[in-house]
């Protein structure tokens, strides 16, 4: 018998919290994780917060005066950080993945160049919109 036969195999167990909080992912797969996240967010924003403004908004002049007061206070403009945050996350994900699609930057360098780029583009039109929706300028 071979000495390869007689050796044990590895055994794969489930993972624990603290097993996944140690592992480096790379930049594309946070990237993926974060256009998974980003669309649910909007996904279950909509019919929630995004819908009900909007209805408040149109439907009259009153309503459109006290939803905007609503939304001027500091918690509805960290809700609004955040779904501007998804919007932008998810729109430049799925541009790169369109790209994906057409097979440029498949390879494993501009793939996780792609995705920190995704990641770093994202954040910096959440904080240029964010500065405007707090009133620096």
């Amino acid at each position: 018998m071979s000495e390869s036969a007689t050796k044990p195999r590895p055994q794969f167990r489930n993972l624990g919290l603290t097993d996944l909080m140690s592992y480096r992912l790379p930049p594309a797969a946070k990237a993926s994780i974060l256009h998974r996240v980003s669309g649910a967010l909007l996904f279950l924003a909509l019919p929630l917060v995004l819908v009900p403004l909007f209805a408040q908004s149109v439907q009259s002049p009153e309503t459109f005066a006290a939803m905007k007061e609503w939304a001027s206070s500091p918690a509805c403009k960290i809700v609004l950080l955040v779904l501007m945050w998804g919007y932008f996350h998810h729109f430049c994900a799925g541009i790169r993945y369109l790209t994906l699609d057409l097979h440029v930057g498949n390879a494993r360098e501009p793939s996780q160049r792609s995705g920190a780029l995704v990641t770093g583009v994202a954040l910096a039109l959440t904080v240029v919109f964010g500065l405007k929706l707090f009133g620096a300028w």
